[in-house]
């Protein structure tokens, strides 16, 4: 007898239930490395999956972690559906921030109701510029987005760096940061006394956008034809270098947008930690979400909770708090492996 891999449909009950799936055996999985840094991983993840929600605060700091993942995971997603592997999240997050705080810097005695909307422009565009640079070299010389998205995340971090530690280094402290941004040109509070802010509202209506764009109009259909199979979708008369252009551009202002409300809202300034990874966890939402608006939504929740649990269970038992990290990580080589083999499965043959 052998072991054989062979590929099947992947049956319509099996891509709902592969999120869960890849969460399961990721905590069977690090629950491993809870128990070596002396925590009983029963107790661990009681205080990472549900201590965080048993209080106002704590539950509204999970909206408040979720709000800036929300955002880039739907962008990675958008790209992703349009056939565009946009690993560059984290770079167009970046300009989209210094965007922002360009802006917000200038809106002294500007009423909320321009200032805003301006920030928001001025970031959106900024990520679109940001990943205009790897959908052209990917449309016009077939260069891997891959490749380029990912360098010009360093680039971006570089760029951020050298405005702070240069022109906007803080004139009063000296730290690398920029001046605050106008009061005005801050996002209002959602609940008093928390740090949740009108950017997550913002996060879900993009989210709603993008649902409904991609599975409720043509462009969608044509944008996932695009991402299925390039070459039918050219035969049957769609501009597949054009809808690889504007799936790049969308997916790069949505995630300038989540730099935006990140300077708006919590912040009020850009710093060199202004993003914290958040593009890059926006490819785990993404995955996660498998690709749908709905998904993307649930799977940002899910992390949010996991980054306010990881502070609660160091507390708690006091493991280190980058074990939030790890489980992040792991859930995303899990969620990657077990989106692969949805479509094989093994069987057992008899030799000879």
């Amino acid at each position: 007898m052998a072991l054989k891999v062979e590929r099947r449909p992947a049956p319509v009950w099996l891509p709902p239930l592969l999120p869960l799936l890849a969460v399961v055996i990721t905590f069977v999985l690090t629950s491993a490395l809870v128990w070596l840094a002396g925590a009983n991983p029963l107790r661990a993840y009681y205080h990472f999956l549900i201590e965080p929600l048993s209080s106002r605060v704590s539950a509204l700091e999970v909206l408040v972690k979720a709000t800036p993942l929300l955002l880039t995971g739907m962008a990675v997603m958008l790209a992703f559906y349009g056939g565009f592997w946009n690993i560059g999240a984290e770079g167009q997050f970046l300009v989209g921030a210094t965007a922002a705080t360009a802006v917000g810097l200038n809106m002294h005695g500007v009423p909320p109701w321009v200032a805003l909307p301006l920030m928001a422009l001025s970031g959106f565009a900024a990520g679109m510029a940001w990943a205009l640079i790897p959908a052209v070299m990917k449309t016009r010389l077939h260069t891997d987005e891959v490749v380029t998205t990912l360098l010009l995340n360093t680039v971006a971090l570089l760029l951020v760096s050298a405005l702070l530690n240069g022109p906007w280094r803080d004139p009063i402290s000296q730290w690398p940061q920029s001046p605050e941004i106008a009061s005005t040109a801050i996002l209002p509070k959602l609940a008093p006394r928390t740090r949740l802010h009108l950017g997550f509202l913002i996060a879900l209506a993009t989210a709603f956008v993008v649902g409904v764009l991609l599975r409720r109009t043509v462009f969608g259909l044509r944008m996932r034809a695009v991402g299925l199979q390039p070459k039918a979708a050219r035969f049957a008369g769609i501009p597949v270098e054009r809808m690889l252009l504007v799936s790049a551009l969308a997916s790069g202002g949505i995630a300038g947008l989540a730099g935006m409300v990140e300077v708006a809202g919590i912040h009020y300034r850009l710093i060199e930690a202004i993003s914290g990874g958040h593009g890059y966890t926006g490819i785990l939402v993404a995955m996660l979400g498998n690709l749908s608006a709905p998904g993307v939504v649930l799977a940002a929740l899910f992390i949010g909770l996991i980054d306010t649990g990881s502070q609660t269970v160091s507390r708690a038992l006091g493991v280190p708090v980058y074990l939030g990290e790890v489980i992040q990580a792991t859930l995303l080589l899990v969620t990657l492996a077990v989106l692969l083999l949805q479509n094989y499965r093994l069987r057992w043959e008899r030799r000879g």
